[in-house]
C-alpha cells in the first residue's frame, strides 16, 4: 500500500499526463461508436449517450432493428428532438422468416438513409443493426460504405451482438461488452427497467 506522499505524487504525475493529452487533442469530429459482445448493456450505454445528446440540444434519431415486436421502455422517451422509429417484428428466433426481416431491415435502412441526409440530425442510434449485418439481411458493403461517407459532425452508433471487422476497421470507438454472469443463466426471467 503506498502511503500519501507516493500517492500524491502519482497522481500529480497522471494529472500532468492527463493534461498534455487533453491539450494536444484538438479536433472534432463526428463519431462512429461500436457496442458489441455477448454481455449486457450495449443498447443501455448507447441510450446513454443519446440522453446526453438531447441534453446538449442536438436533434437525434433511433432506428431499431430486430425488437420492434417487443413493447420497450426506450421508445417512451419523448422529444420534439427525436425521432424513434422500431422497424423489426421481434427477436430473430421469434420471427422464423428470413424474408420478413430481410423486408424489415430494408425498410429501416431506408430510414438510415434518410437520416444520414439530414444536415441538422447530430446523433443517430442503429440499434441491433450489428445483428442484421451478421444475418446478412442488408449487404454489409452497402451499410460499411455509407457509414464511412457519413457528415463529418454526425455521430452514428451500432449496437449488437458480433459486430463485423469491417465495422469495427471503421469506427473510432469499439466497446466490447463481455459476459461475466447472467441471471437468466439461473433461471431468472427478462426484468422490466433492465432488459426491456
Amino acid at each position: 500500500m503506498t502511503d500519501a506522499n507516493e500517492h500524491e505524487a502519482e497522481m500529480k504525475a497522471l494529472q500532468k499526463q492527463m493534461r498534455s493529452k487533453m491539450a494536444a487533442a484538438r479536433r472534432r469530429k463526428g463519431l462512429i461508436i461500436v457496442h458489441t459482445g455477448d454481455g449486457k448493456g450495449k443498447t443501455s450505454a448507447a441510450l446513454g449517450m443519446l440522453l446526453r445528446s438531447l441534453g446538449h440540444g442536438f436533434k437525434c434519431a433511433v432506428v431499431q432493428f430486430i425488437k420492434g415486436g417487443r413493447g420497450t421502455a426506450e421508445s417512451l422517451l419523448k422529444s420534439p428532438r427525436l425521432r424513434w422509429d422500431k422497424v423489426g417484428q421481434g427477436f430473430t428466433w421469434d420471427t422464423q422468416s428470413r424474408e420478413k426481416d430481410t423486408q424489415c431491415a430494408r425498410a429501416g435502412w431506408a430510414l438510415v438513409r434518410r437520416h444520414l441526409a439530414d444536415p441538422e440530425l447530430k446523433f443517430l442510434l442503429l440499434d441491433e443493426l450489428n445483428i442484421v449485418l451478421s444475418y446478412e439481411y442488408l449487404p454489409a458493403a452497402e451499410v460499411i460504405e455509407a457509414l464511412r461517407n457519413k457528415r463529418e459532425d454526425l455521430h452514428v452508433v451500432v449496437t449488437g451482438r458480433g459486430a463485423l471487422p469491417a465495422l469495427i476497421e471503421i469506427a473510432d470507438l469499439v466497446t466490447e461488452m463481455k459476459e461475466i454472469k447472467h441471471p437468466f443463466k439461473e433461471g431468472i426471467r427478462a426484468q422490466p427497467g433492465i432488459e426491456f
